[in-house]
């Protein structure tokens, strides 16, 4: 059994582990951002967690790419008539799981808890784990000060100018024993084509993780989020370019070199090969956009597939 880790946030890293999650042979841990998390009509909400755990119990909205299949919007427009501020969309189960994390915590259960029951319920059979039960926000700042990453993803809609990013409570917080096992014991490790950013960052900056993975004796592996310079979906290009950073696969290799020995790129990128093999990475090209189940797959056998 092939034991893989998997460090994702966003659509993208959902994808990814659903394409591990398809695999025969293979025991996926996956390390989720925490980072988006926030406060909404008093619940906690944790976007990212809930797109990795909906995406594997088969339960999302495969048209958007996140949210619960076959959802209404009930509630949120009571919230609406109310006066209240609705500009992050949260349907009616989606509604059920929140107020289920937010009363688990009131009751002194530990988010890294929290999250493997909903799994367990949902029935996930991979592993889904918080990088840290402690609080760690994203922040952004823009030309009119700092925001929430929600408020700048979803009321903003990306559209202001990325000056800054930081991640409040990161210093303090803590990694969670089932994280560095994870990493400890993985026979690979894979970044997945998440934001590295604003998903990624975050796992690799609470303190202890990065030191964890660059002593595991596992291979490490990327995956570029950006295809010929763009995202498929999501903010990743323009916050890397508005922060004076290459806005693409050769920008992905300079962001992690150090950290990993391979990076998987699209064929659409296969001109950058020899430049992200002079940072002394392993440049391989694959397919990378996944748009299928079928497409998802396939990535991770060829990613299983190219190790020595």
């Amino acid at each position: 059994m092939l034991k893989v880790t998997l460090l994702a946030g966003g659509v993208g890293g959902a994808k990814m582990a659903e394409g591990f999650d398809g695999l025969e042979g293979v025991e996926l841990s996956v390390i989720g951002n925490i980072a988006d998390d926030a406060e909404f009509h008093g619940l906690w909400v944790s976007p990212d967690i809930d797109t990795l755990t909906y995406s594997l119990a088969n339960r999302i909205d495969r048209a958007q790419g996140w949210g619960v299949a076959d959802e209404s919007h009930r509630a949120l427009s009571v919230l609406n008539e109310l006066g209240d501020d609705t500009w992050m969309t949260l349907g009616d189960r989606d509604f059920g799981l929140h107020i289920y994390r937010t009363n688990a915590l009131r009751q002194g259960q530990s988010r890294s808890e929290i999250a493997a029951h909903v799994a367990r319920v949902f029935g996930v059979t991979s592993q889904i784990i918080l990088p840290t039960d402690d609080v760690v926000q994203t922040r952004v700042r823009v030309s009119s000060g700092w925001l929430t990453f929600q408020e700048y993803f979803v009321r903003e809609q990306c559209k202001p100018e990325v000056m800054a990013l930081e991640f409040e409570g990161i210093g303090a917080a803590r990694p969670t024993p089932a994280a560095l096992e994870a990493i400890n014991s993985a026979d690979l490790i894979v970044i997945a084509p998440s934001n590295p950013l604003v998903s990624i960052d975050p796992i690799l900056n609470i303190p202890g993780i990065r030191a964890a993975i660059g002593a595991a004796k596992a291979r490490k592996i990327a995956v570029s989020p950006l295809i010929d310079g763009k995202t498929i979906k999501g903010p990743a290009a323009g916050m890397m370019a508005s922060l004076g950073l290459r806005a693409d696969a050769y920008g992905i290799a300079g962001h992690y070199q150090g950290l990993i020995d391979t990076l998987v790129i699209d064929h659409a990128d296969s001109a950058l090969s020899n430049q992200i093999n002079a940072l002394n990475l392993a440049a391989i090209c694959e397919h990378t956009l996944m748009q299928t189940r079928a497409d998802k797959i396939a990535l991770a056998q060829a990613i299983i597939g190219g190790l020595p």
